[in-house]
C-alpha cells in the first residue's frame, strides 16, 4: 500500500492529529503569564516560606526546625488595635496547646512599629510564645502581608492549611483550627 492509499485511508486521524497540535499551540499561556513556580503571595496548600529571625534577647528562631509541629506565624505591630485584642486568646490556647506540639511564631513587623514598644507589650499581654523582630520588613514581603494582623497556619507537613487576614481572631477560631491541625498526620 502506497503513502497516498495510507493517507486516504487514515485521513481522520491526520486532521484529529493536525487540529490537536493546532489546540495546544493556540491555547499555550503567554510569556511571562505564568508565576513559575513562584507564587505571588503564601496561600493554603503550598509549603511556608521558610525564614529565621531573632528575639529581642537575640534567640535565633527558624520555621523549618519546627517541622512536624503545628505553627501559627501572626504578623503584627504593637500599634495595631486587632493585634493587641487577639493577643490574650493567641496566649491562652498556646499554653493549652504547646505541650501538644503547637507554637506560635509572632512575628513582630518591626520595620513598621516601635521597637521601644515591644518589651511594654510583650509584658503587659504576658506572652510566653516567640515574639520575633521582623526589622528590615523580610517576612512581612515574604509572605505577602498588607494587612496586620495576618496568620498563618501551618501544619506538620510545613504546608499552609489556612491564611487569615485582619483581626482580631476570637479564641474559637483559634482553637476549632489548632485542634484540627493537631488531629492530623504529617
Amino acid at each position: 500500500m502506497s503513502f497516498m492509499q495510507q493517507f486516504r485511508t487514515n485521513w481522520r486521524s491526520w486532521l484529529a492529529l493536525a487540529l490537536a497540535l493546532g489546540w495546544v499551540w493556540a491555547s499555550r499561556a503567554p510569556l511571562g503569564s505564568t508565576t513559575a513556580g513562584q507564587i505571588p503571595a503564601p496561600q493554603a496548600g503550598f509549603l511556608a516560606p521558610d525564614f529565621s529571625l531573632s528575639t529581642p534577647s537575640g534567640q535565633n528562631v527558624t520555621l523549618s526546625n519546627l517541622r512536624g509541629q503545628v505553627v501559627l506565624v501572626n504578623i503584627w505591630a504593637t500599634w495595631c488595635p486587632p493585634c493587641q485584642a487577639e493577643m490574650p486568646a493567641m496566649q491562652r490556647i498556646y499554653q493549652e496547646y504547646q505541650a501538644q506540639g503547637f507554637e506560635i511564631l509572632a512575628v513582630n513587623s518591626t520595620a513598621q512599629d516601635t521597637l521601644s514598644k515591644l518589651e511594654p507589650f510583650i509584658s503587659k499581654y504576658a506572652l510566653t510564645f516567640p515574639v520575633l523582630l521582623d526589622e528590615k520588613g523580610e517576612v512581612t514581603r515574604l509572605y505577602g502581608v498588607f494587612s496586620l494582623p495576618s496568620s498563618f497556619f501551618i501544619g506538620k507537613d510545613g504546608l499552609i492549611h489556612e491564611v487569615v487576614i485582619g483581626g482580631p481572631m476570637d479564641e474559637a477560631l483559634l482553637r476549632a483550627r489548632v485542634e484540627k491541625l493537631l488531629q492530623e498526620q504529617p
